[in-house]
């Protein structure tokens, strides 16, 4: 098993509180933050995709050559994904943090009640043509405090399942798309077709993309079918001992050691080199199919409870305290305008209302039929539920991740590991 640091999540907390100190005590005559002359913008990202990272650039070079005055350059710094808040939050306490950050979800409540970013409403409200009206309202929820904006959702993005029908086909399975025709597309099948792939095939079945037994918010894409939840909506009660989430627990152990439907820890398994039948993803990895395979894009199964659409979304934030802020802000508006977000719909969702429809989105997404676009984004993004986030999140991952380190083991007593989940995470909920 990995070994634990907990002390990442303090990382995180101490250096959010000092740059809140830093902000309360800037200058109140400041104009916004902006240094004198054009000035280097830099926007920390997690992605390493080089189609994503050139159409990045070329928005960036396109807002210099208009901006010229005011901005010399915008770069995107590629941070590694699984360590992405943690070397954002070592940047923040060194005393360099970039001018923009990509933020995941589940750090959204950390970072917008830190007073770290700048309120961007009134930017974006006020930018000449940016149409903030046709922003989502329930888009913005979870990056608002108050009356204040404090990041632009750029990805908002539902969790599908890609298939390789290749595999299945070989294993003389049914595909998805059959038994969604038929109202049998359920966890229990998709671990059936799977398990019998992987055992046709000598590769893997169903993969959680980027779980690799370490992520485990990301398992939130299975257990939502069980209604399950790691803690309760006002944050304060732990619910990894409840029955729902014992019995999703239950299920996902027993495909990795008993049925053998998912691969279980040390495995690595890449669905799109053609080494698993199923992965639990989301559209940007489209870019990473090719014609090696015969795939397919579908929603999340059902589970005992229901269907439930999970989606994954990020937002970008400012840095209120930055030298740059004013101008950070401005490209950000400028980066997220109508034109420029249908550009990075090819890869994220945009919660602009305009673009969420299939035509649109197949226009940026030519891998994709728009049967596939409309069920699994236009329709999964409909009453989606987020992946868990809470103000506490930086600590709190790293506790369930130590805790829940004795599931993966096979034999382990799933309920005895739920409840000490819920013994080491209580006092963070209620302190």
């Amino acid at each position: 098993m990995r070994t634990v640091r907990t002390g990442r999540g303090w990382l995180a907390v101490t250096a959010l509180a000092a740059i809140t100190l830093a902000a309360c005590g800037a200058d109140s005559s400041d104009d916004g933050g902006t240094a004198d002359g054009p000035v280097e913008l830099r926007m920390t990202v997690w992605t390493a995709d080089e189609a994503q990272l050139a159409m990045f650039q070329e928005i960036g070079d396109a807002y210099v050559a208009e901006h010229g005055d005011t901005v010399s350059d915008v770069s995107f710094e590629t941070l590694p994904f699984e360590e992405y808040t943690t070397g954002l939050t070592t940047q923040i306490a060194g005393g360099n943090p970039p001018d923009l950050a990509w933020i995941f979800e589940n750090s959204a409540p950390e970072f917008v009640d830190s007073g770290a970013l700048l309120d961007l409403r009134p930017v974006l409200e006020q930018a000449e043509g940016y149409e903030f009206d046709d922003l989502e309202p329930d888009a913005l929820n979870l990056w608002s405090s108050g009356d204040g904006l404090f990041a632009y959702p750029f990805s908002n993005s539902p969790f599908g399942i890609f298939v390789n029908l290749d595999h299945l086909a070989a294993a003389g399975q049914p595909t998805p798309a059959e038994l969604i025709a038929n109202g049998e597309w359920t966890w229990d099948k998709a671990a059936e077709i799977a398990a019998a792939a992987a055992q046709a095939s000598g590769k893997s079945g169903l993969v959680v993309r980027d779980f690799e037994f370490s992520a485990w918010d990301n398992l939130a894409t299975i257990w939502n079918g069980w209604d399950a939840r790691p803690w309760s909506d006002d944050g304060t009660t732990c619910e990894f001992d409840a029955p729902e989430m014992v019995d999703a627990l239950t299920w996902f152990h027993d495909q990795v050691f008993v049925e053998q439907a998912i691969p279980g820890p040390g495995t690595t398994a890449d669905f799109f080199a053609g080494d698993a039948a199923l992965t639990i993803t989301q559209i940007s990895r489209a870019s990473a199919l090719d014609d090696s395979f015969a795939w397919d894009l579908v929603p999340l199964p059902a589970g005992p409870a229901e269907q439930v659409s999970v989606i994954g979304q990020a937002g970008i934030g400012v840095f209120a305290d930055g030298p740059n802020a004013e101008a950070a802000a401005d490209f950000l508006a400028y980066f997220t305008n109508p034109e420029n977000a249908e550009k990075l719909s090819t890869y994220f969702p945009p919660p602009r209302t305009s673009l969420l429809n299939a035509d649109t989105l197949k226009a940026a997404n030519p891998k994709l039929t728009a049967e596939q676009l409309q069920s699994v984004v236009v329709d999964g993004i409909k009453g989606a539920q987020t992946k868990p986030a809470h103000a506490k999140f930086s600590q709190l991952q790293q506790t369930v991740r130590a805790e829940l380190d004795a599931l993966w083991e096979p034999g382990a007593d799933v309920e005895a590991v739920a409840a000490s989940v819920c013994t080491a995470i209580d006092p963070l909920l209620g302190g």
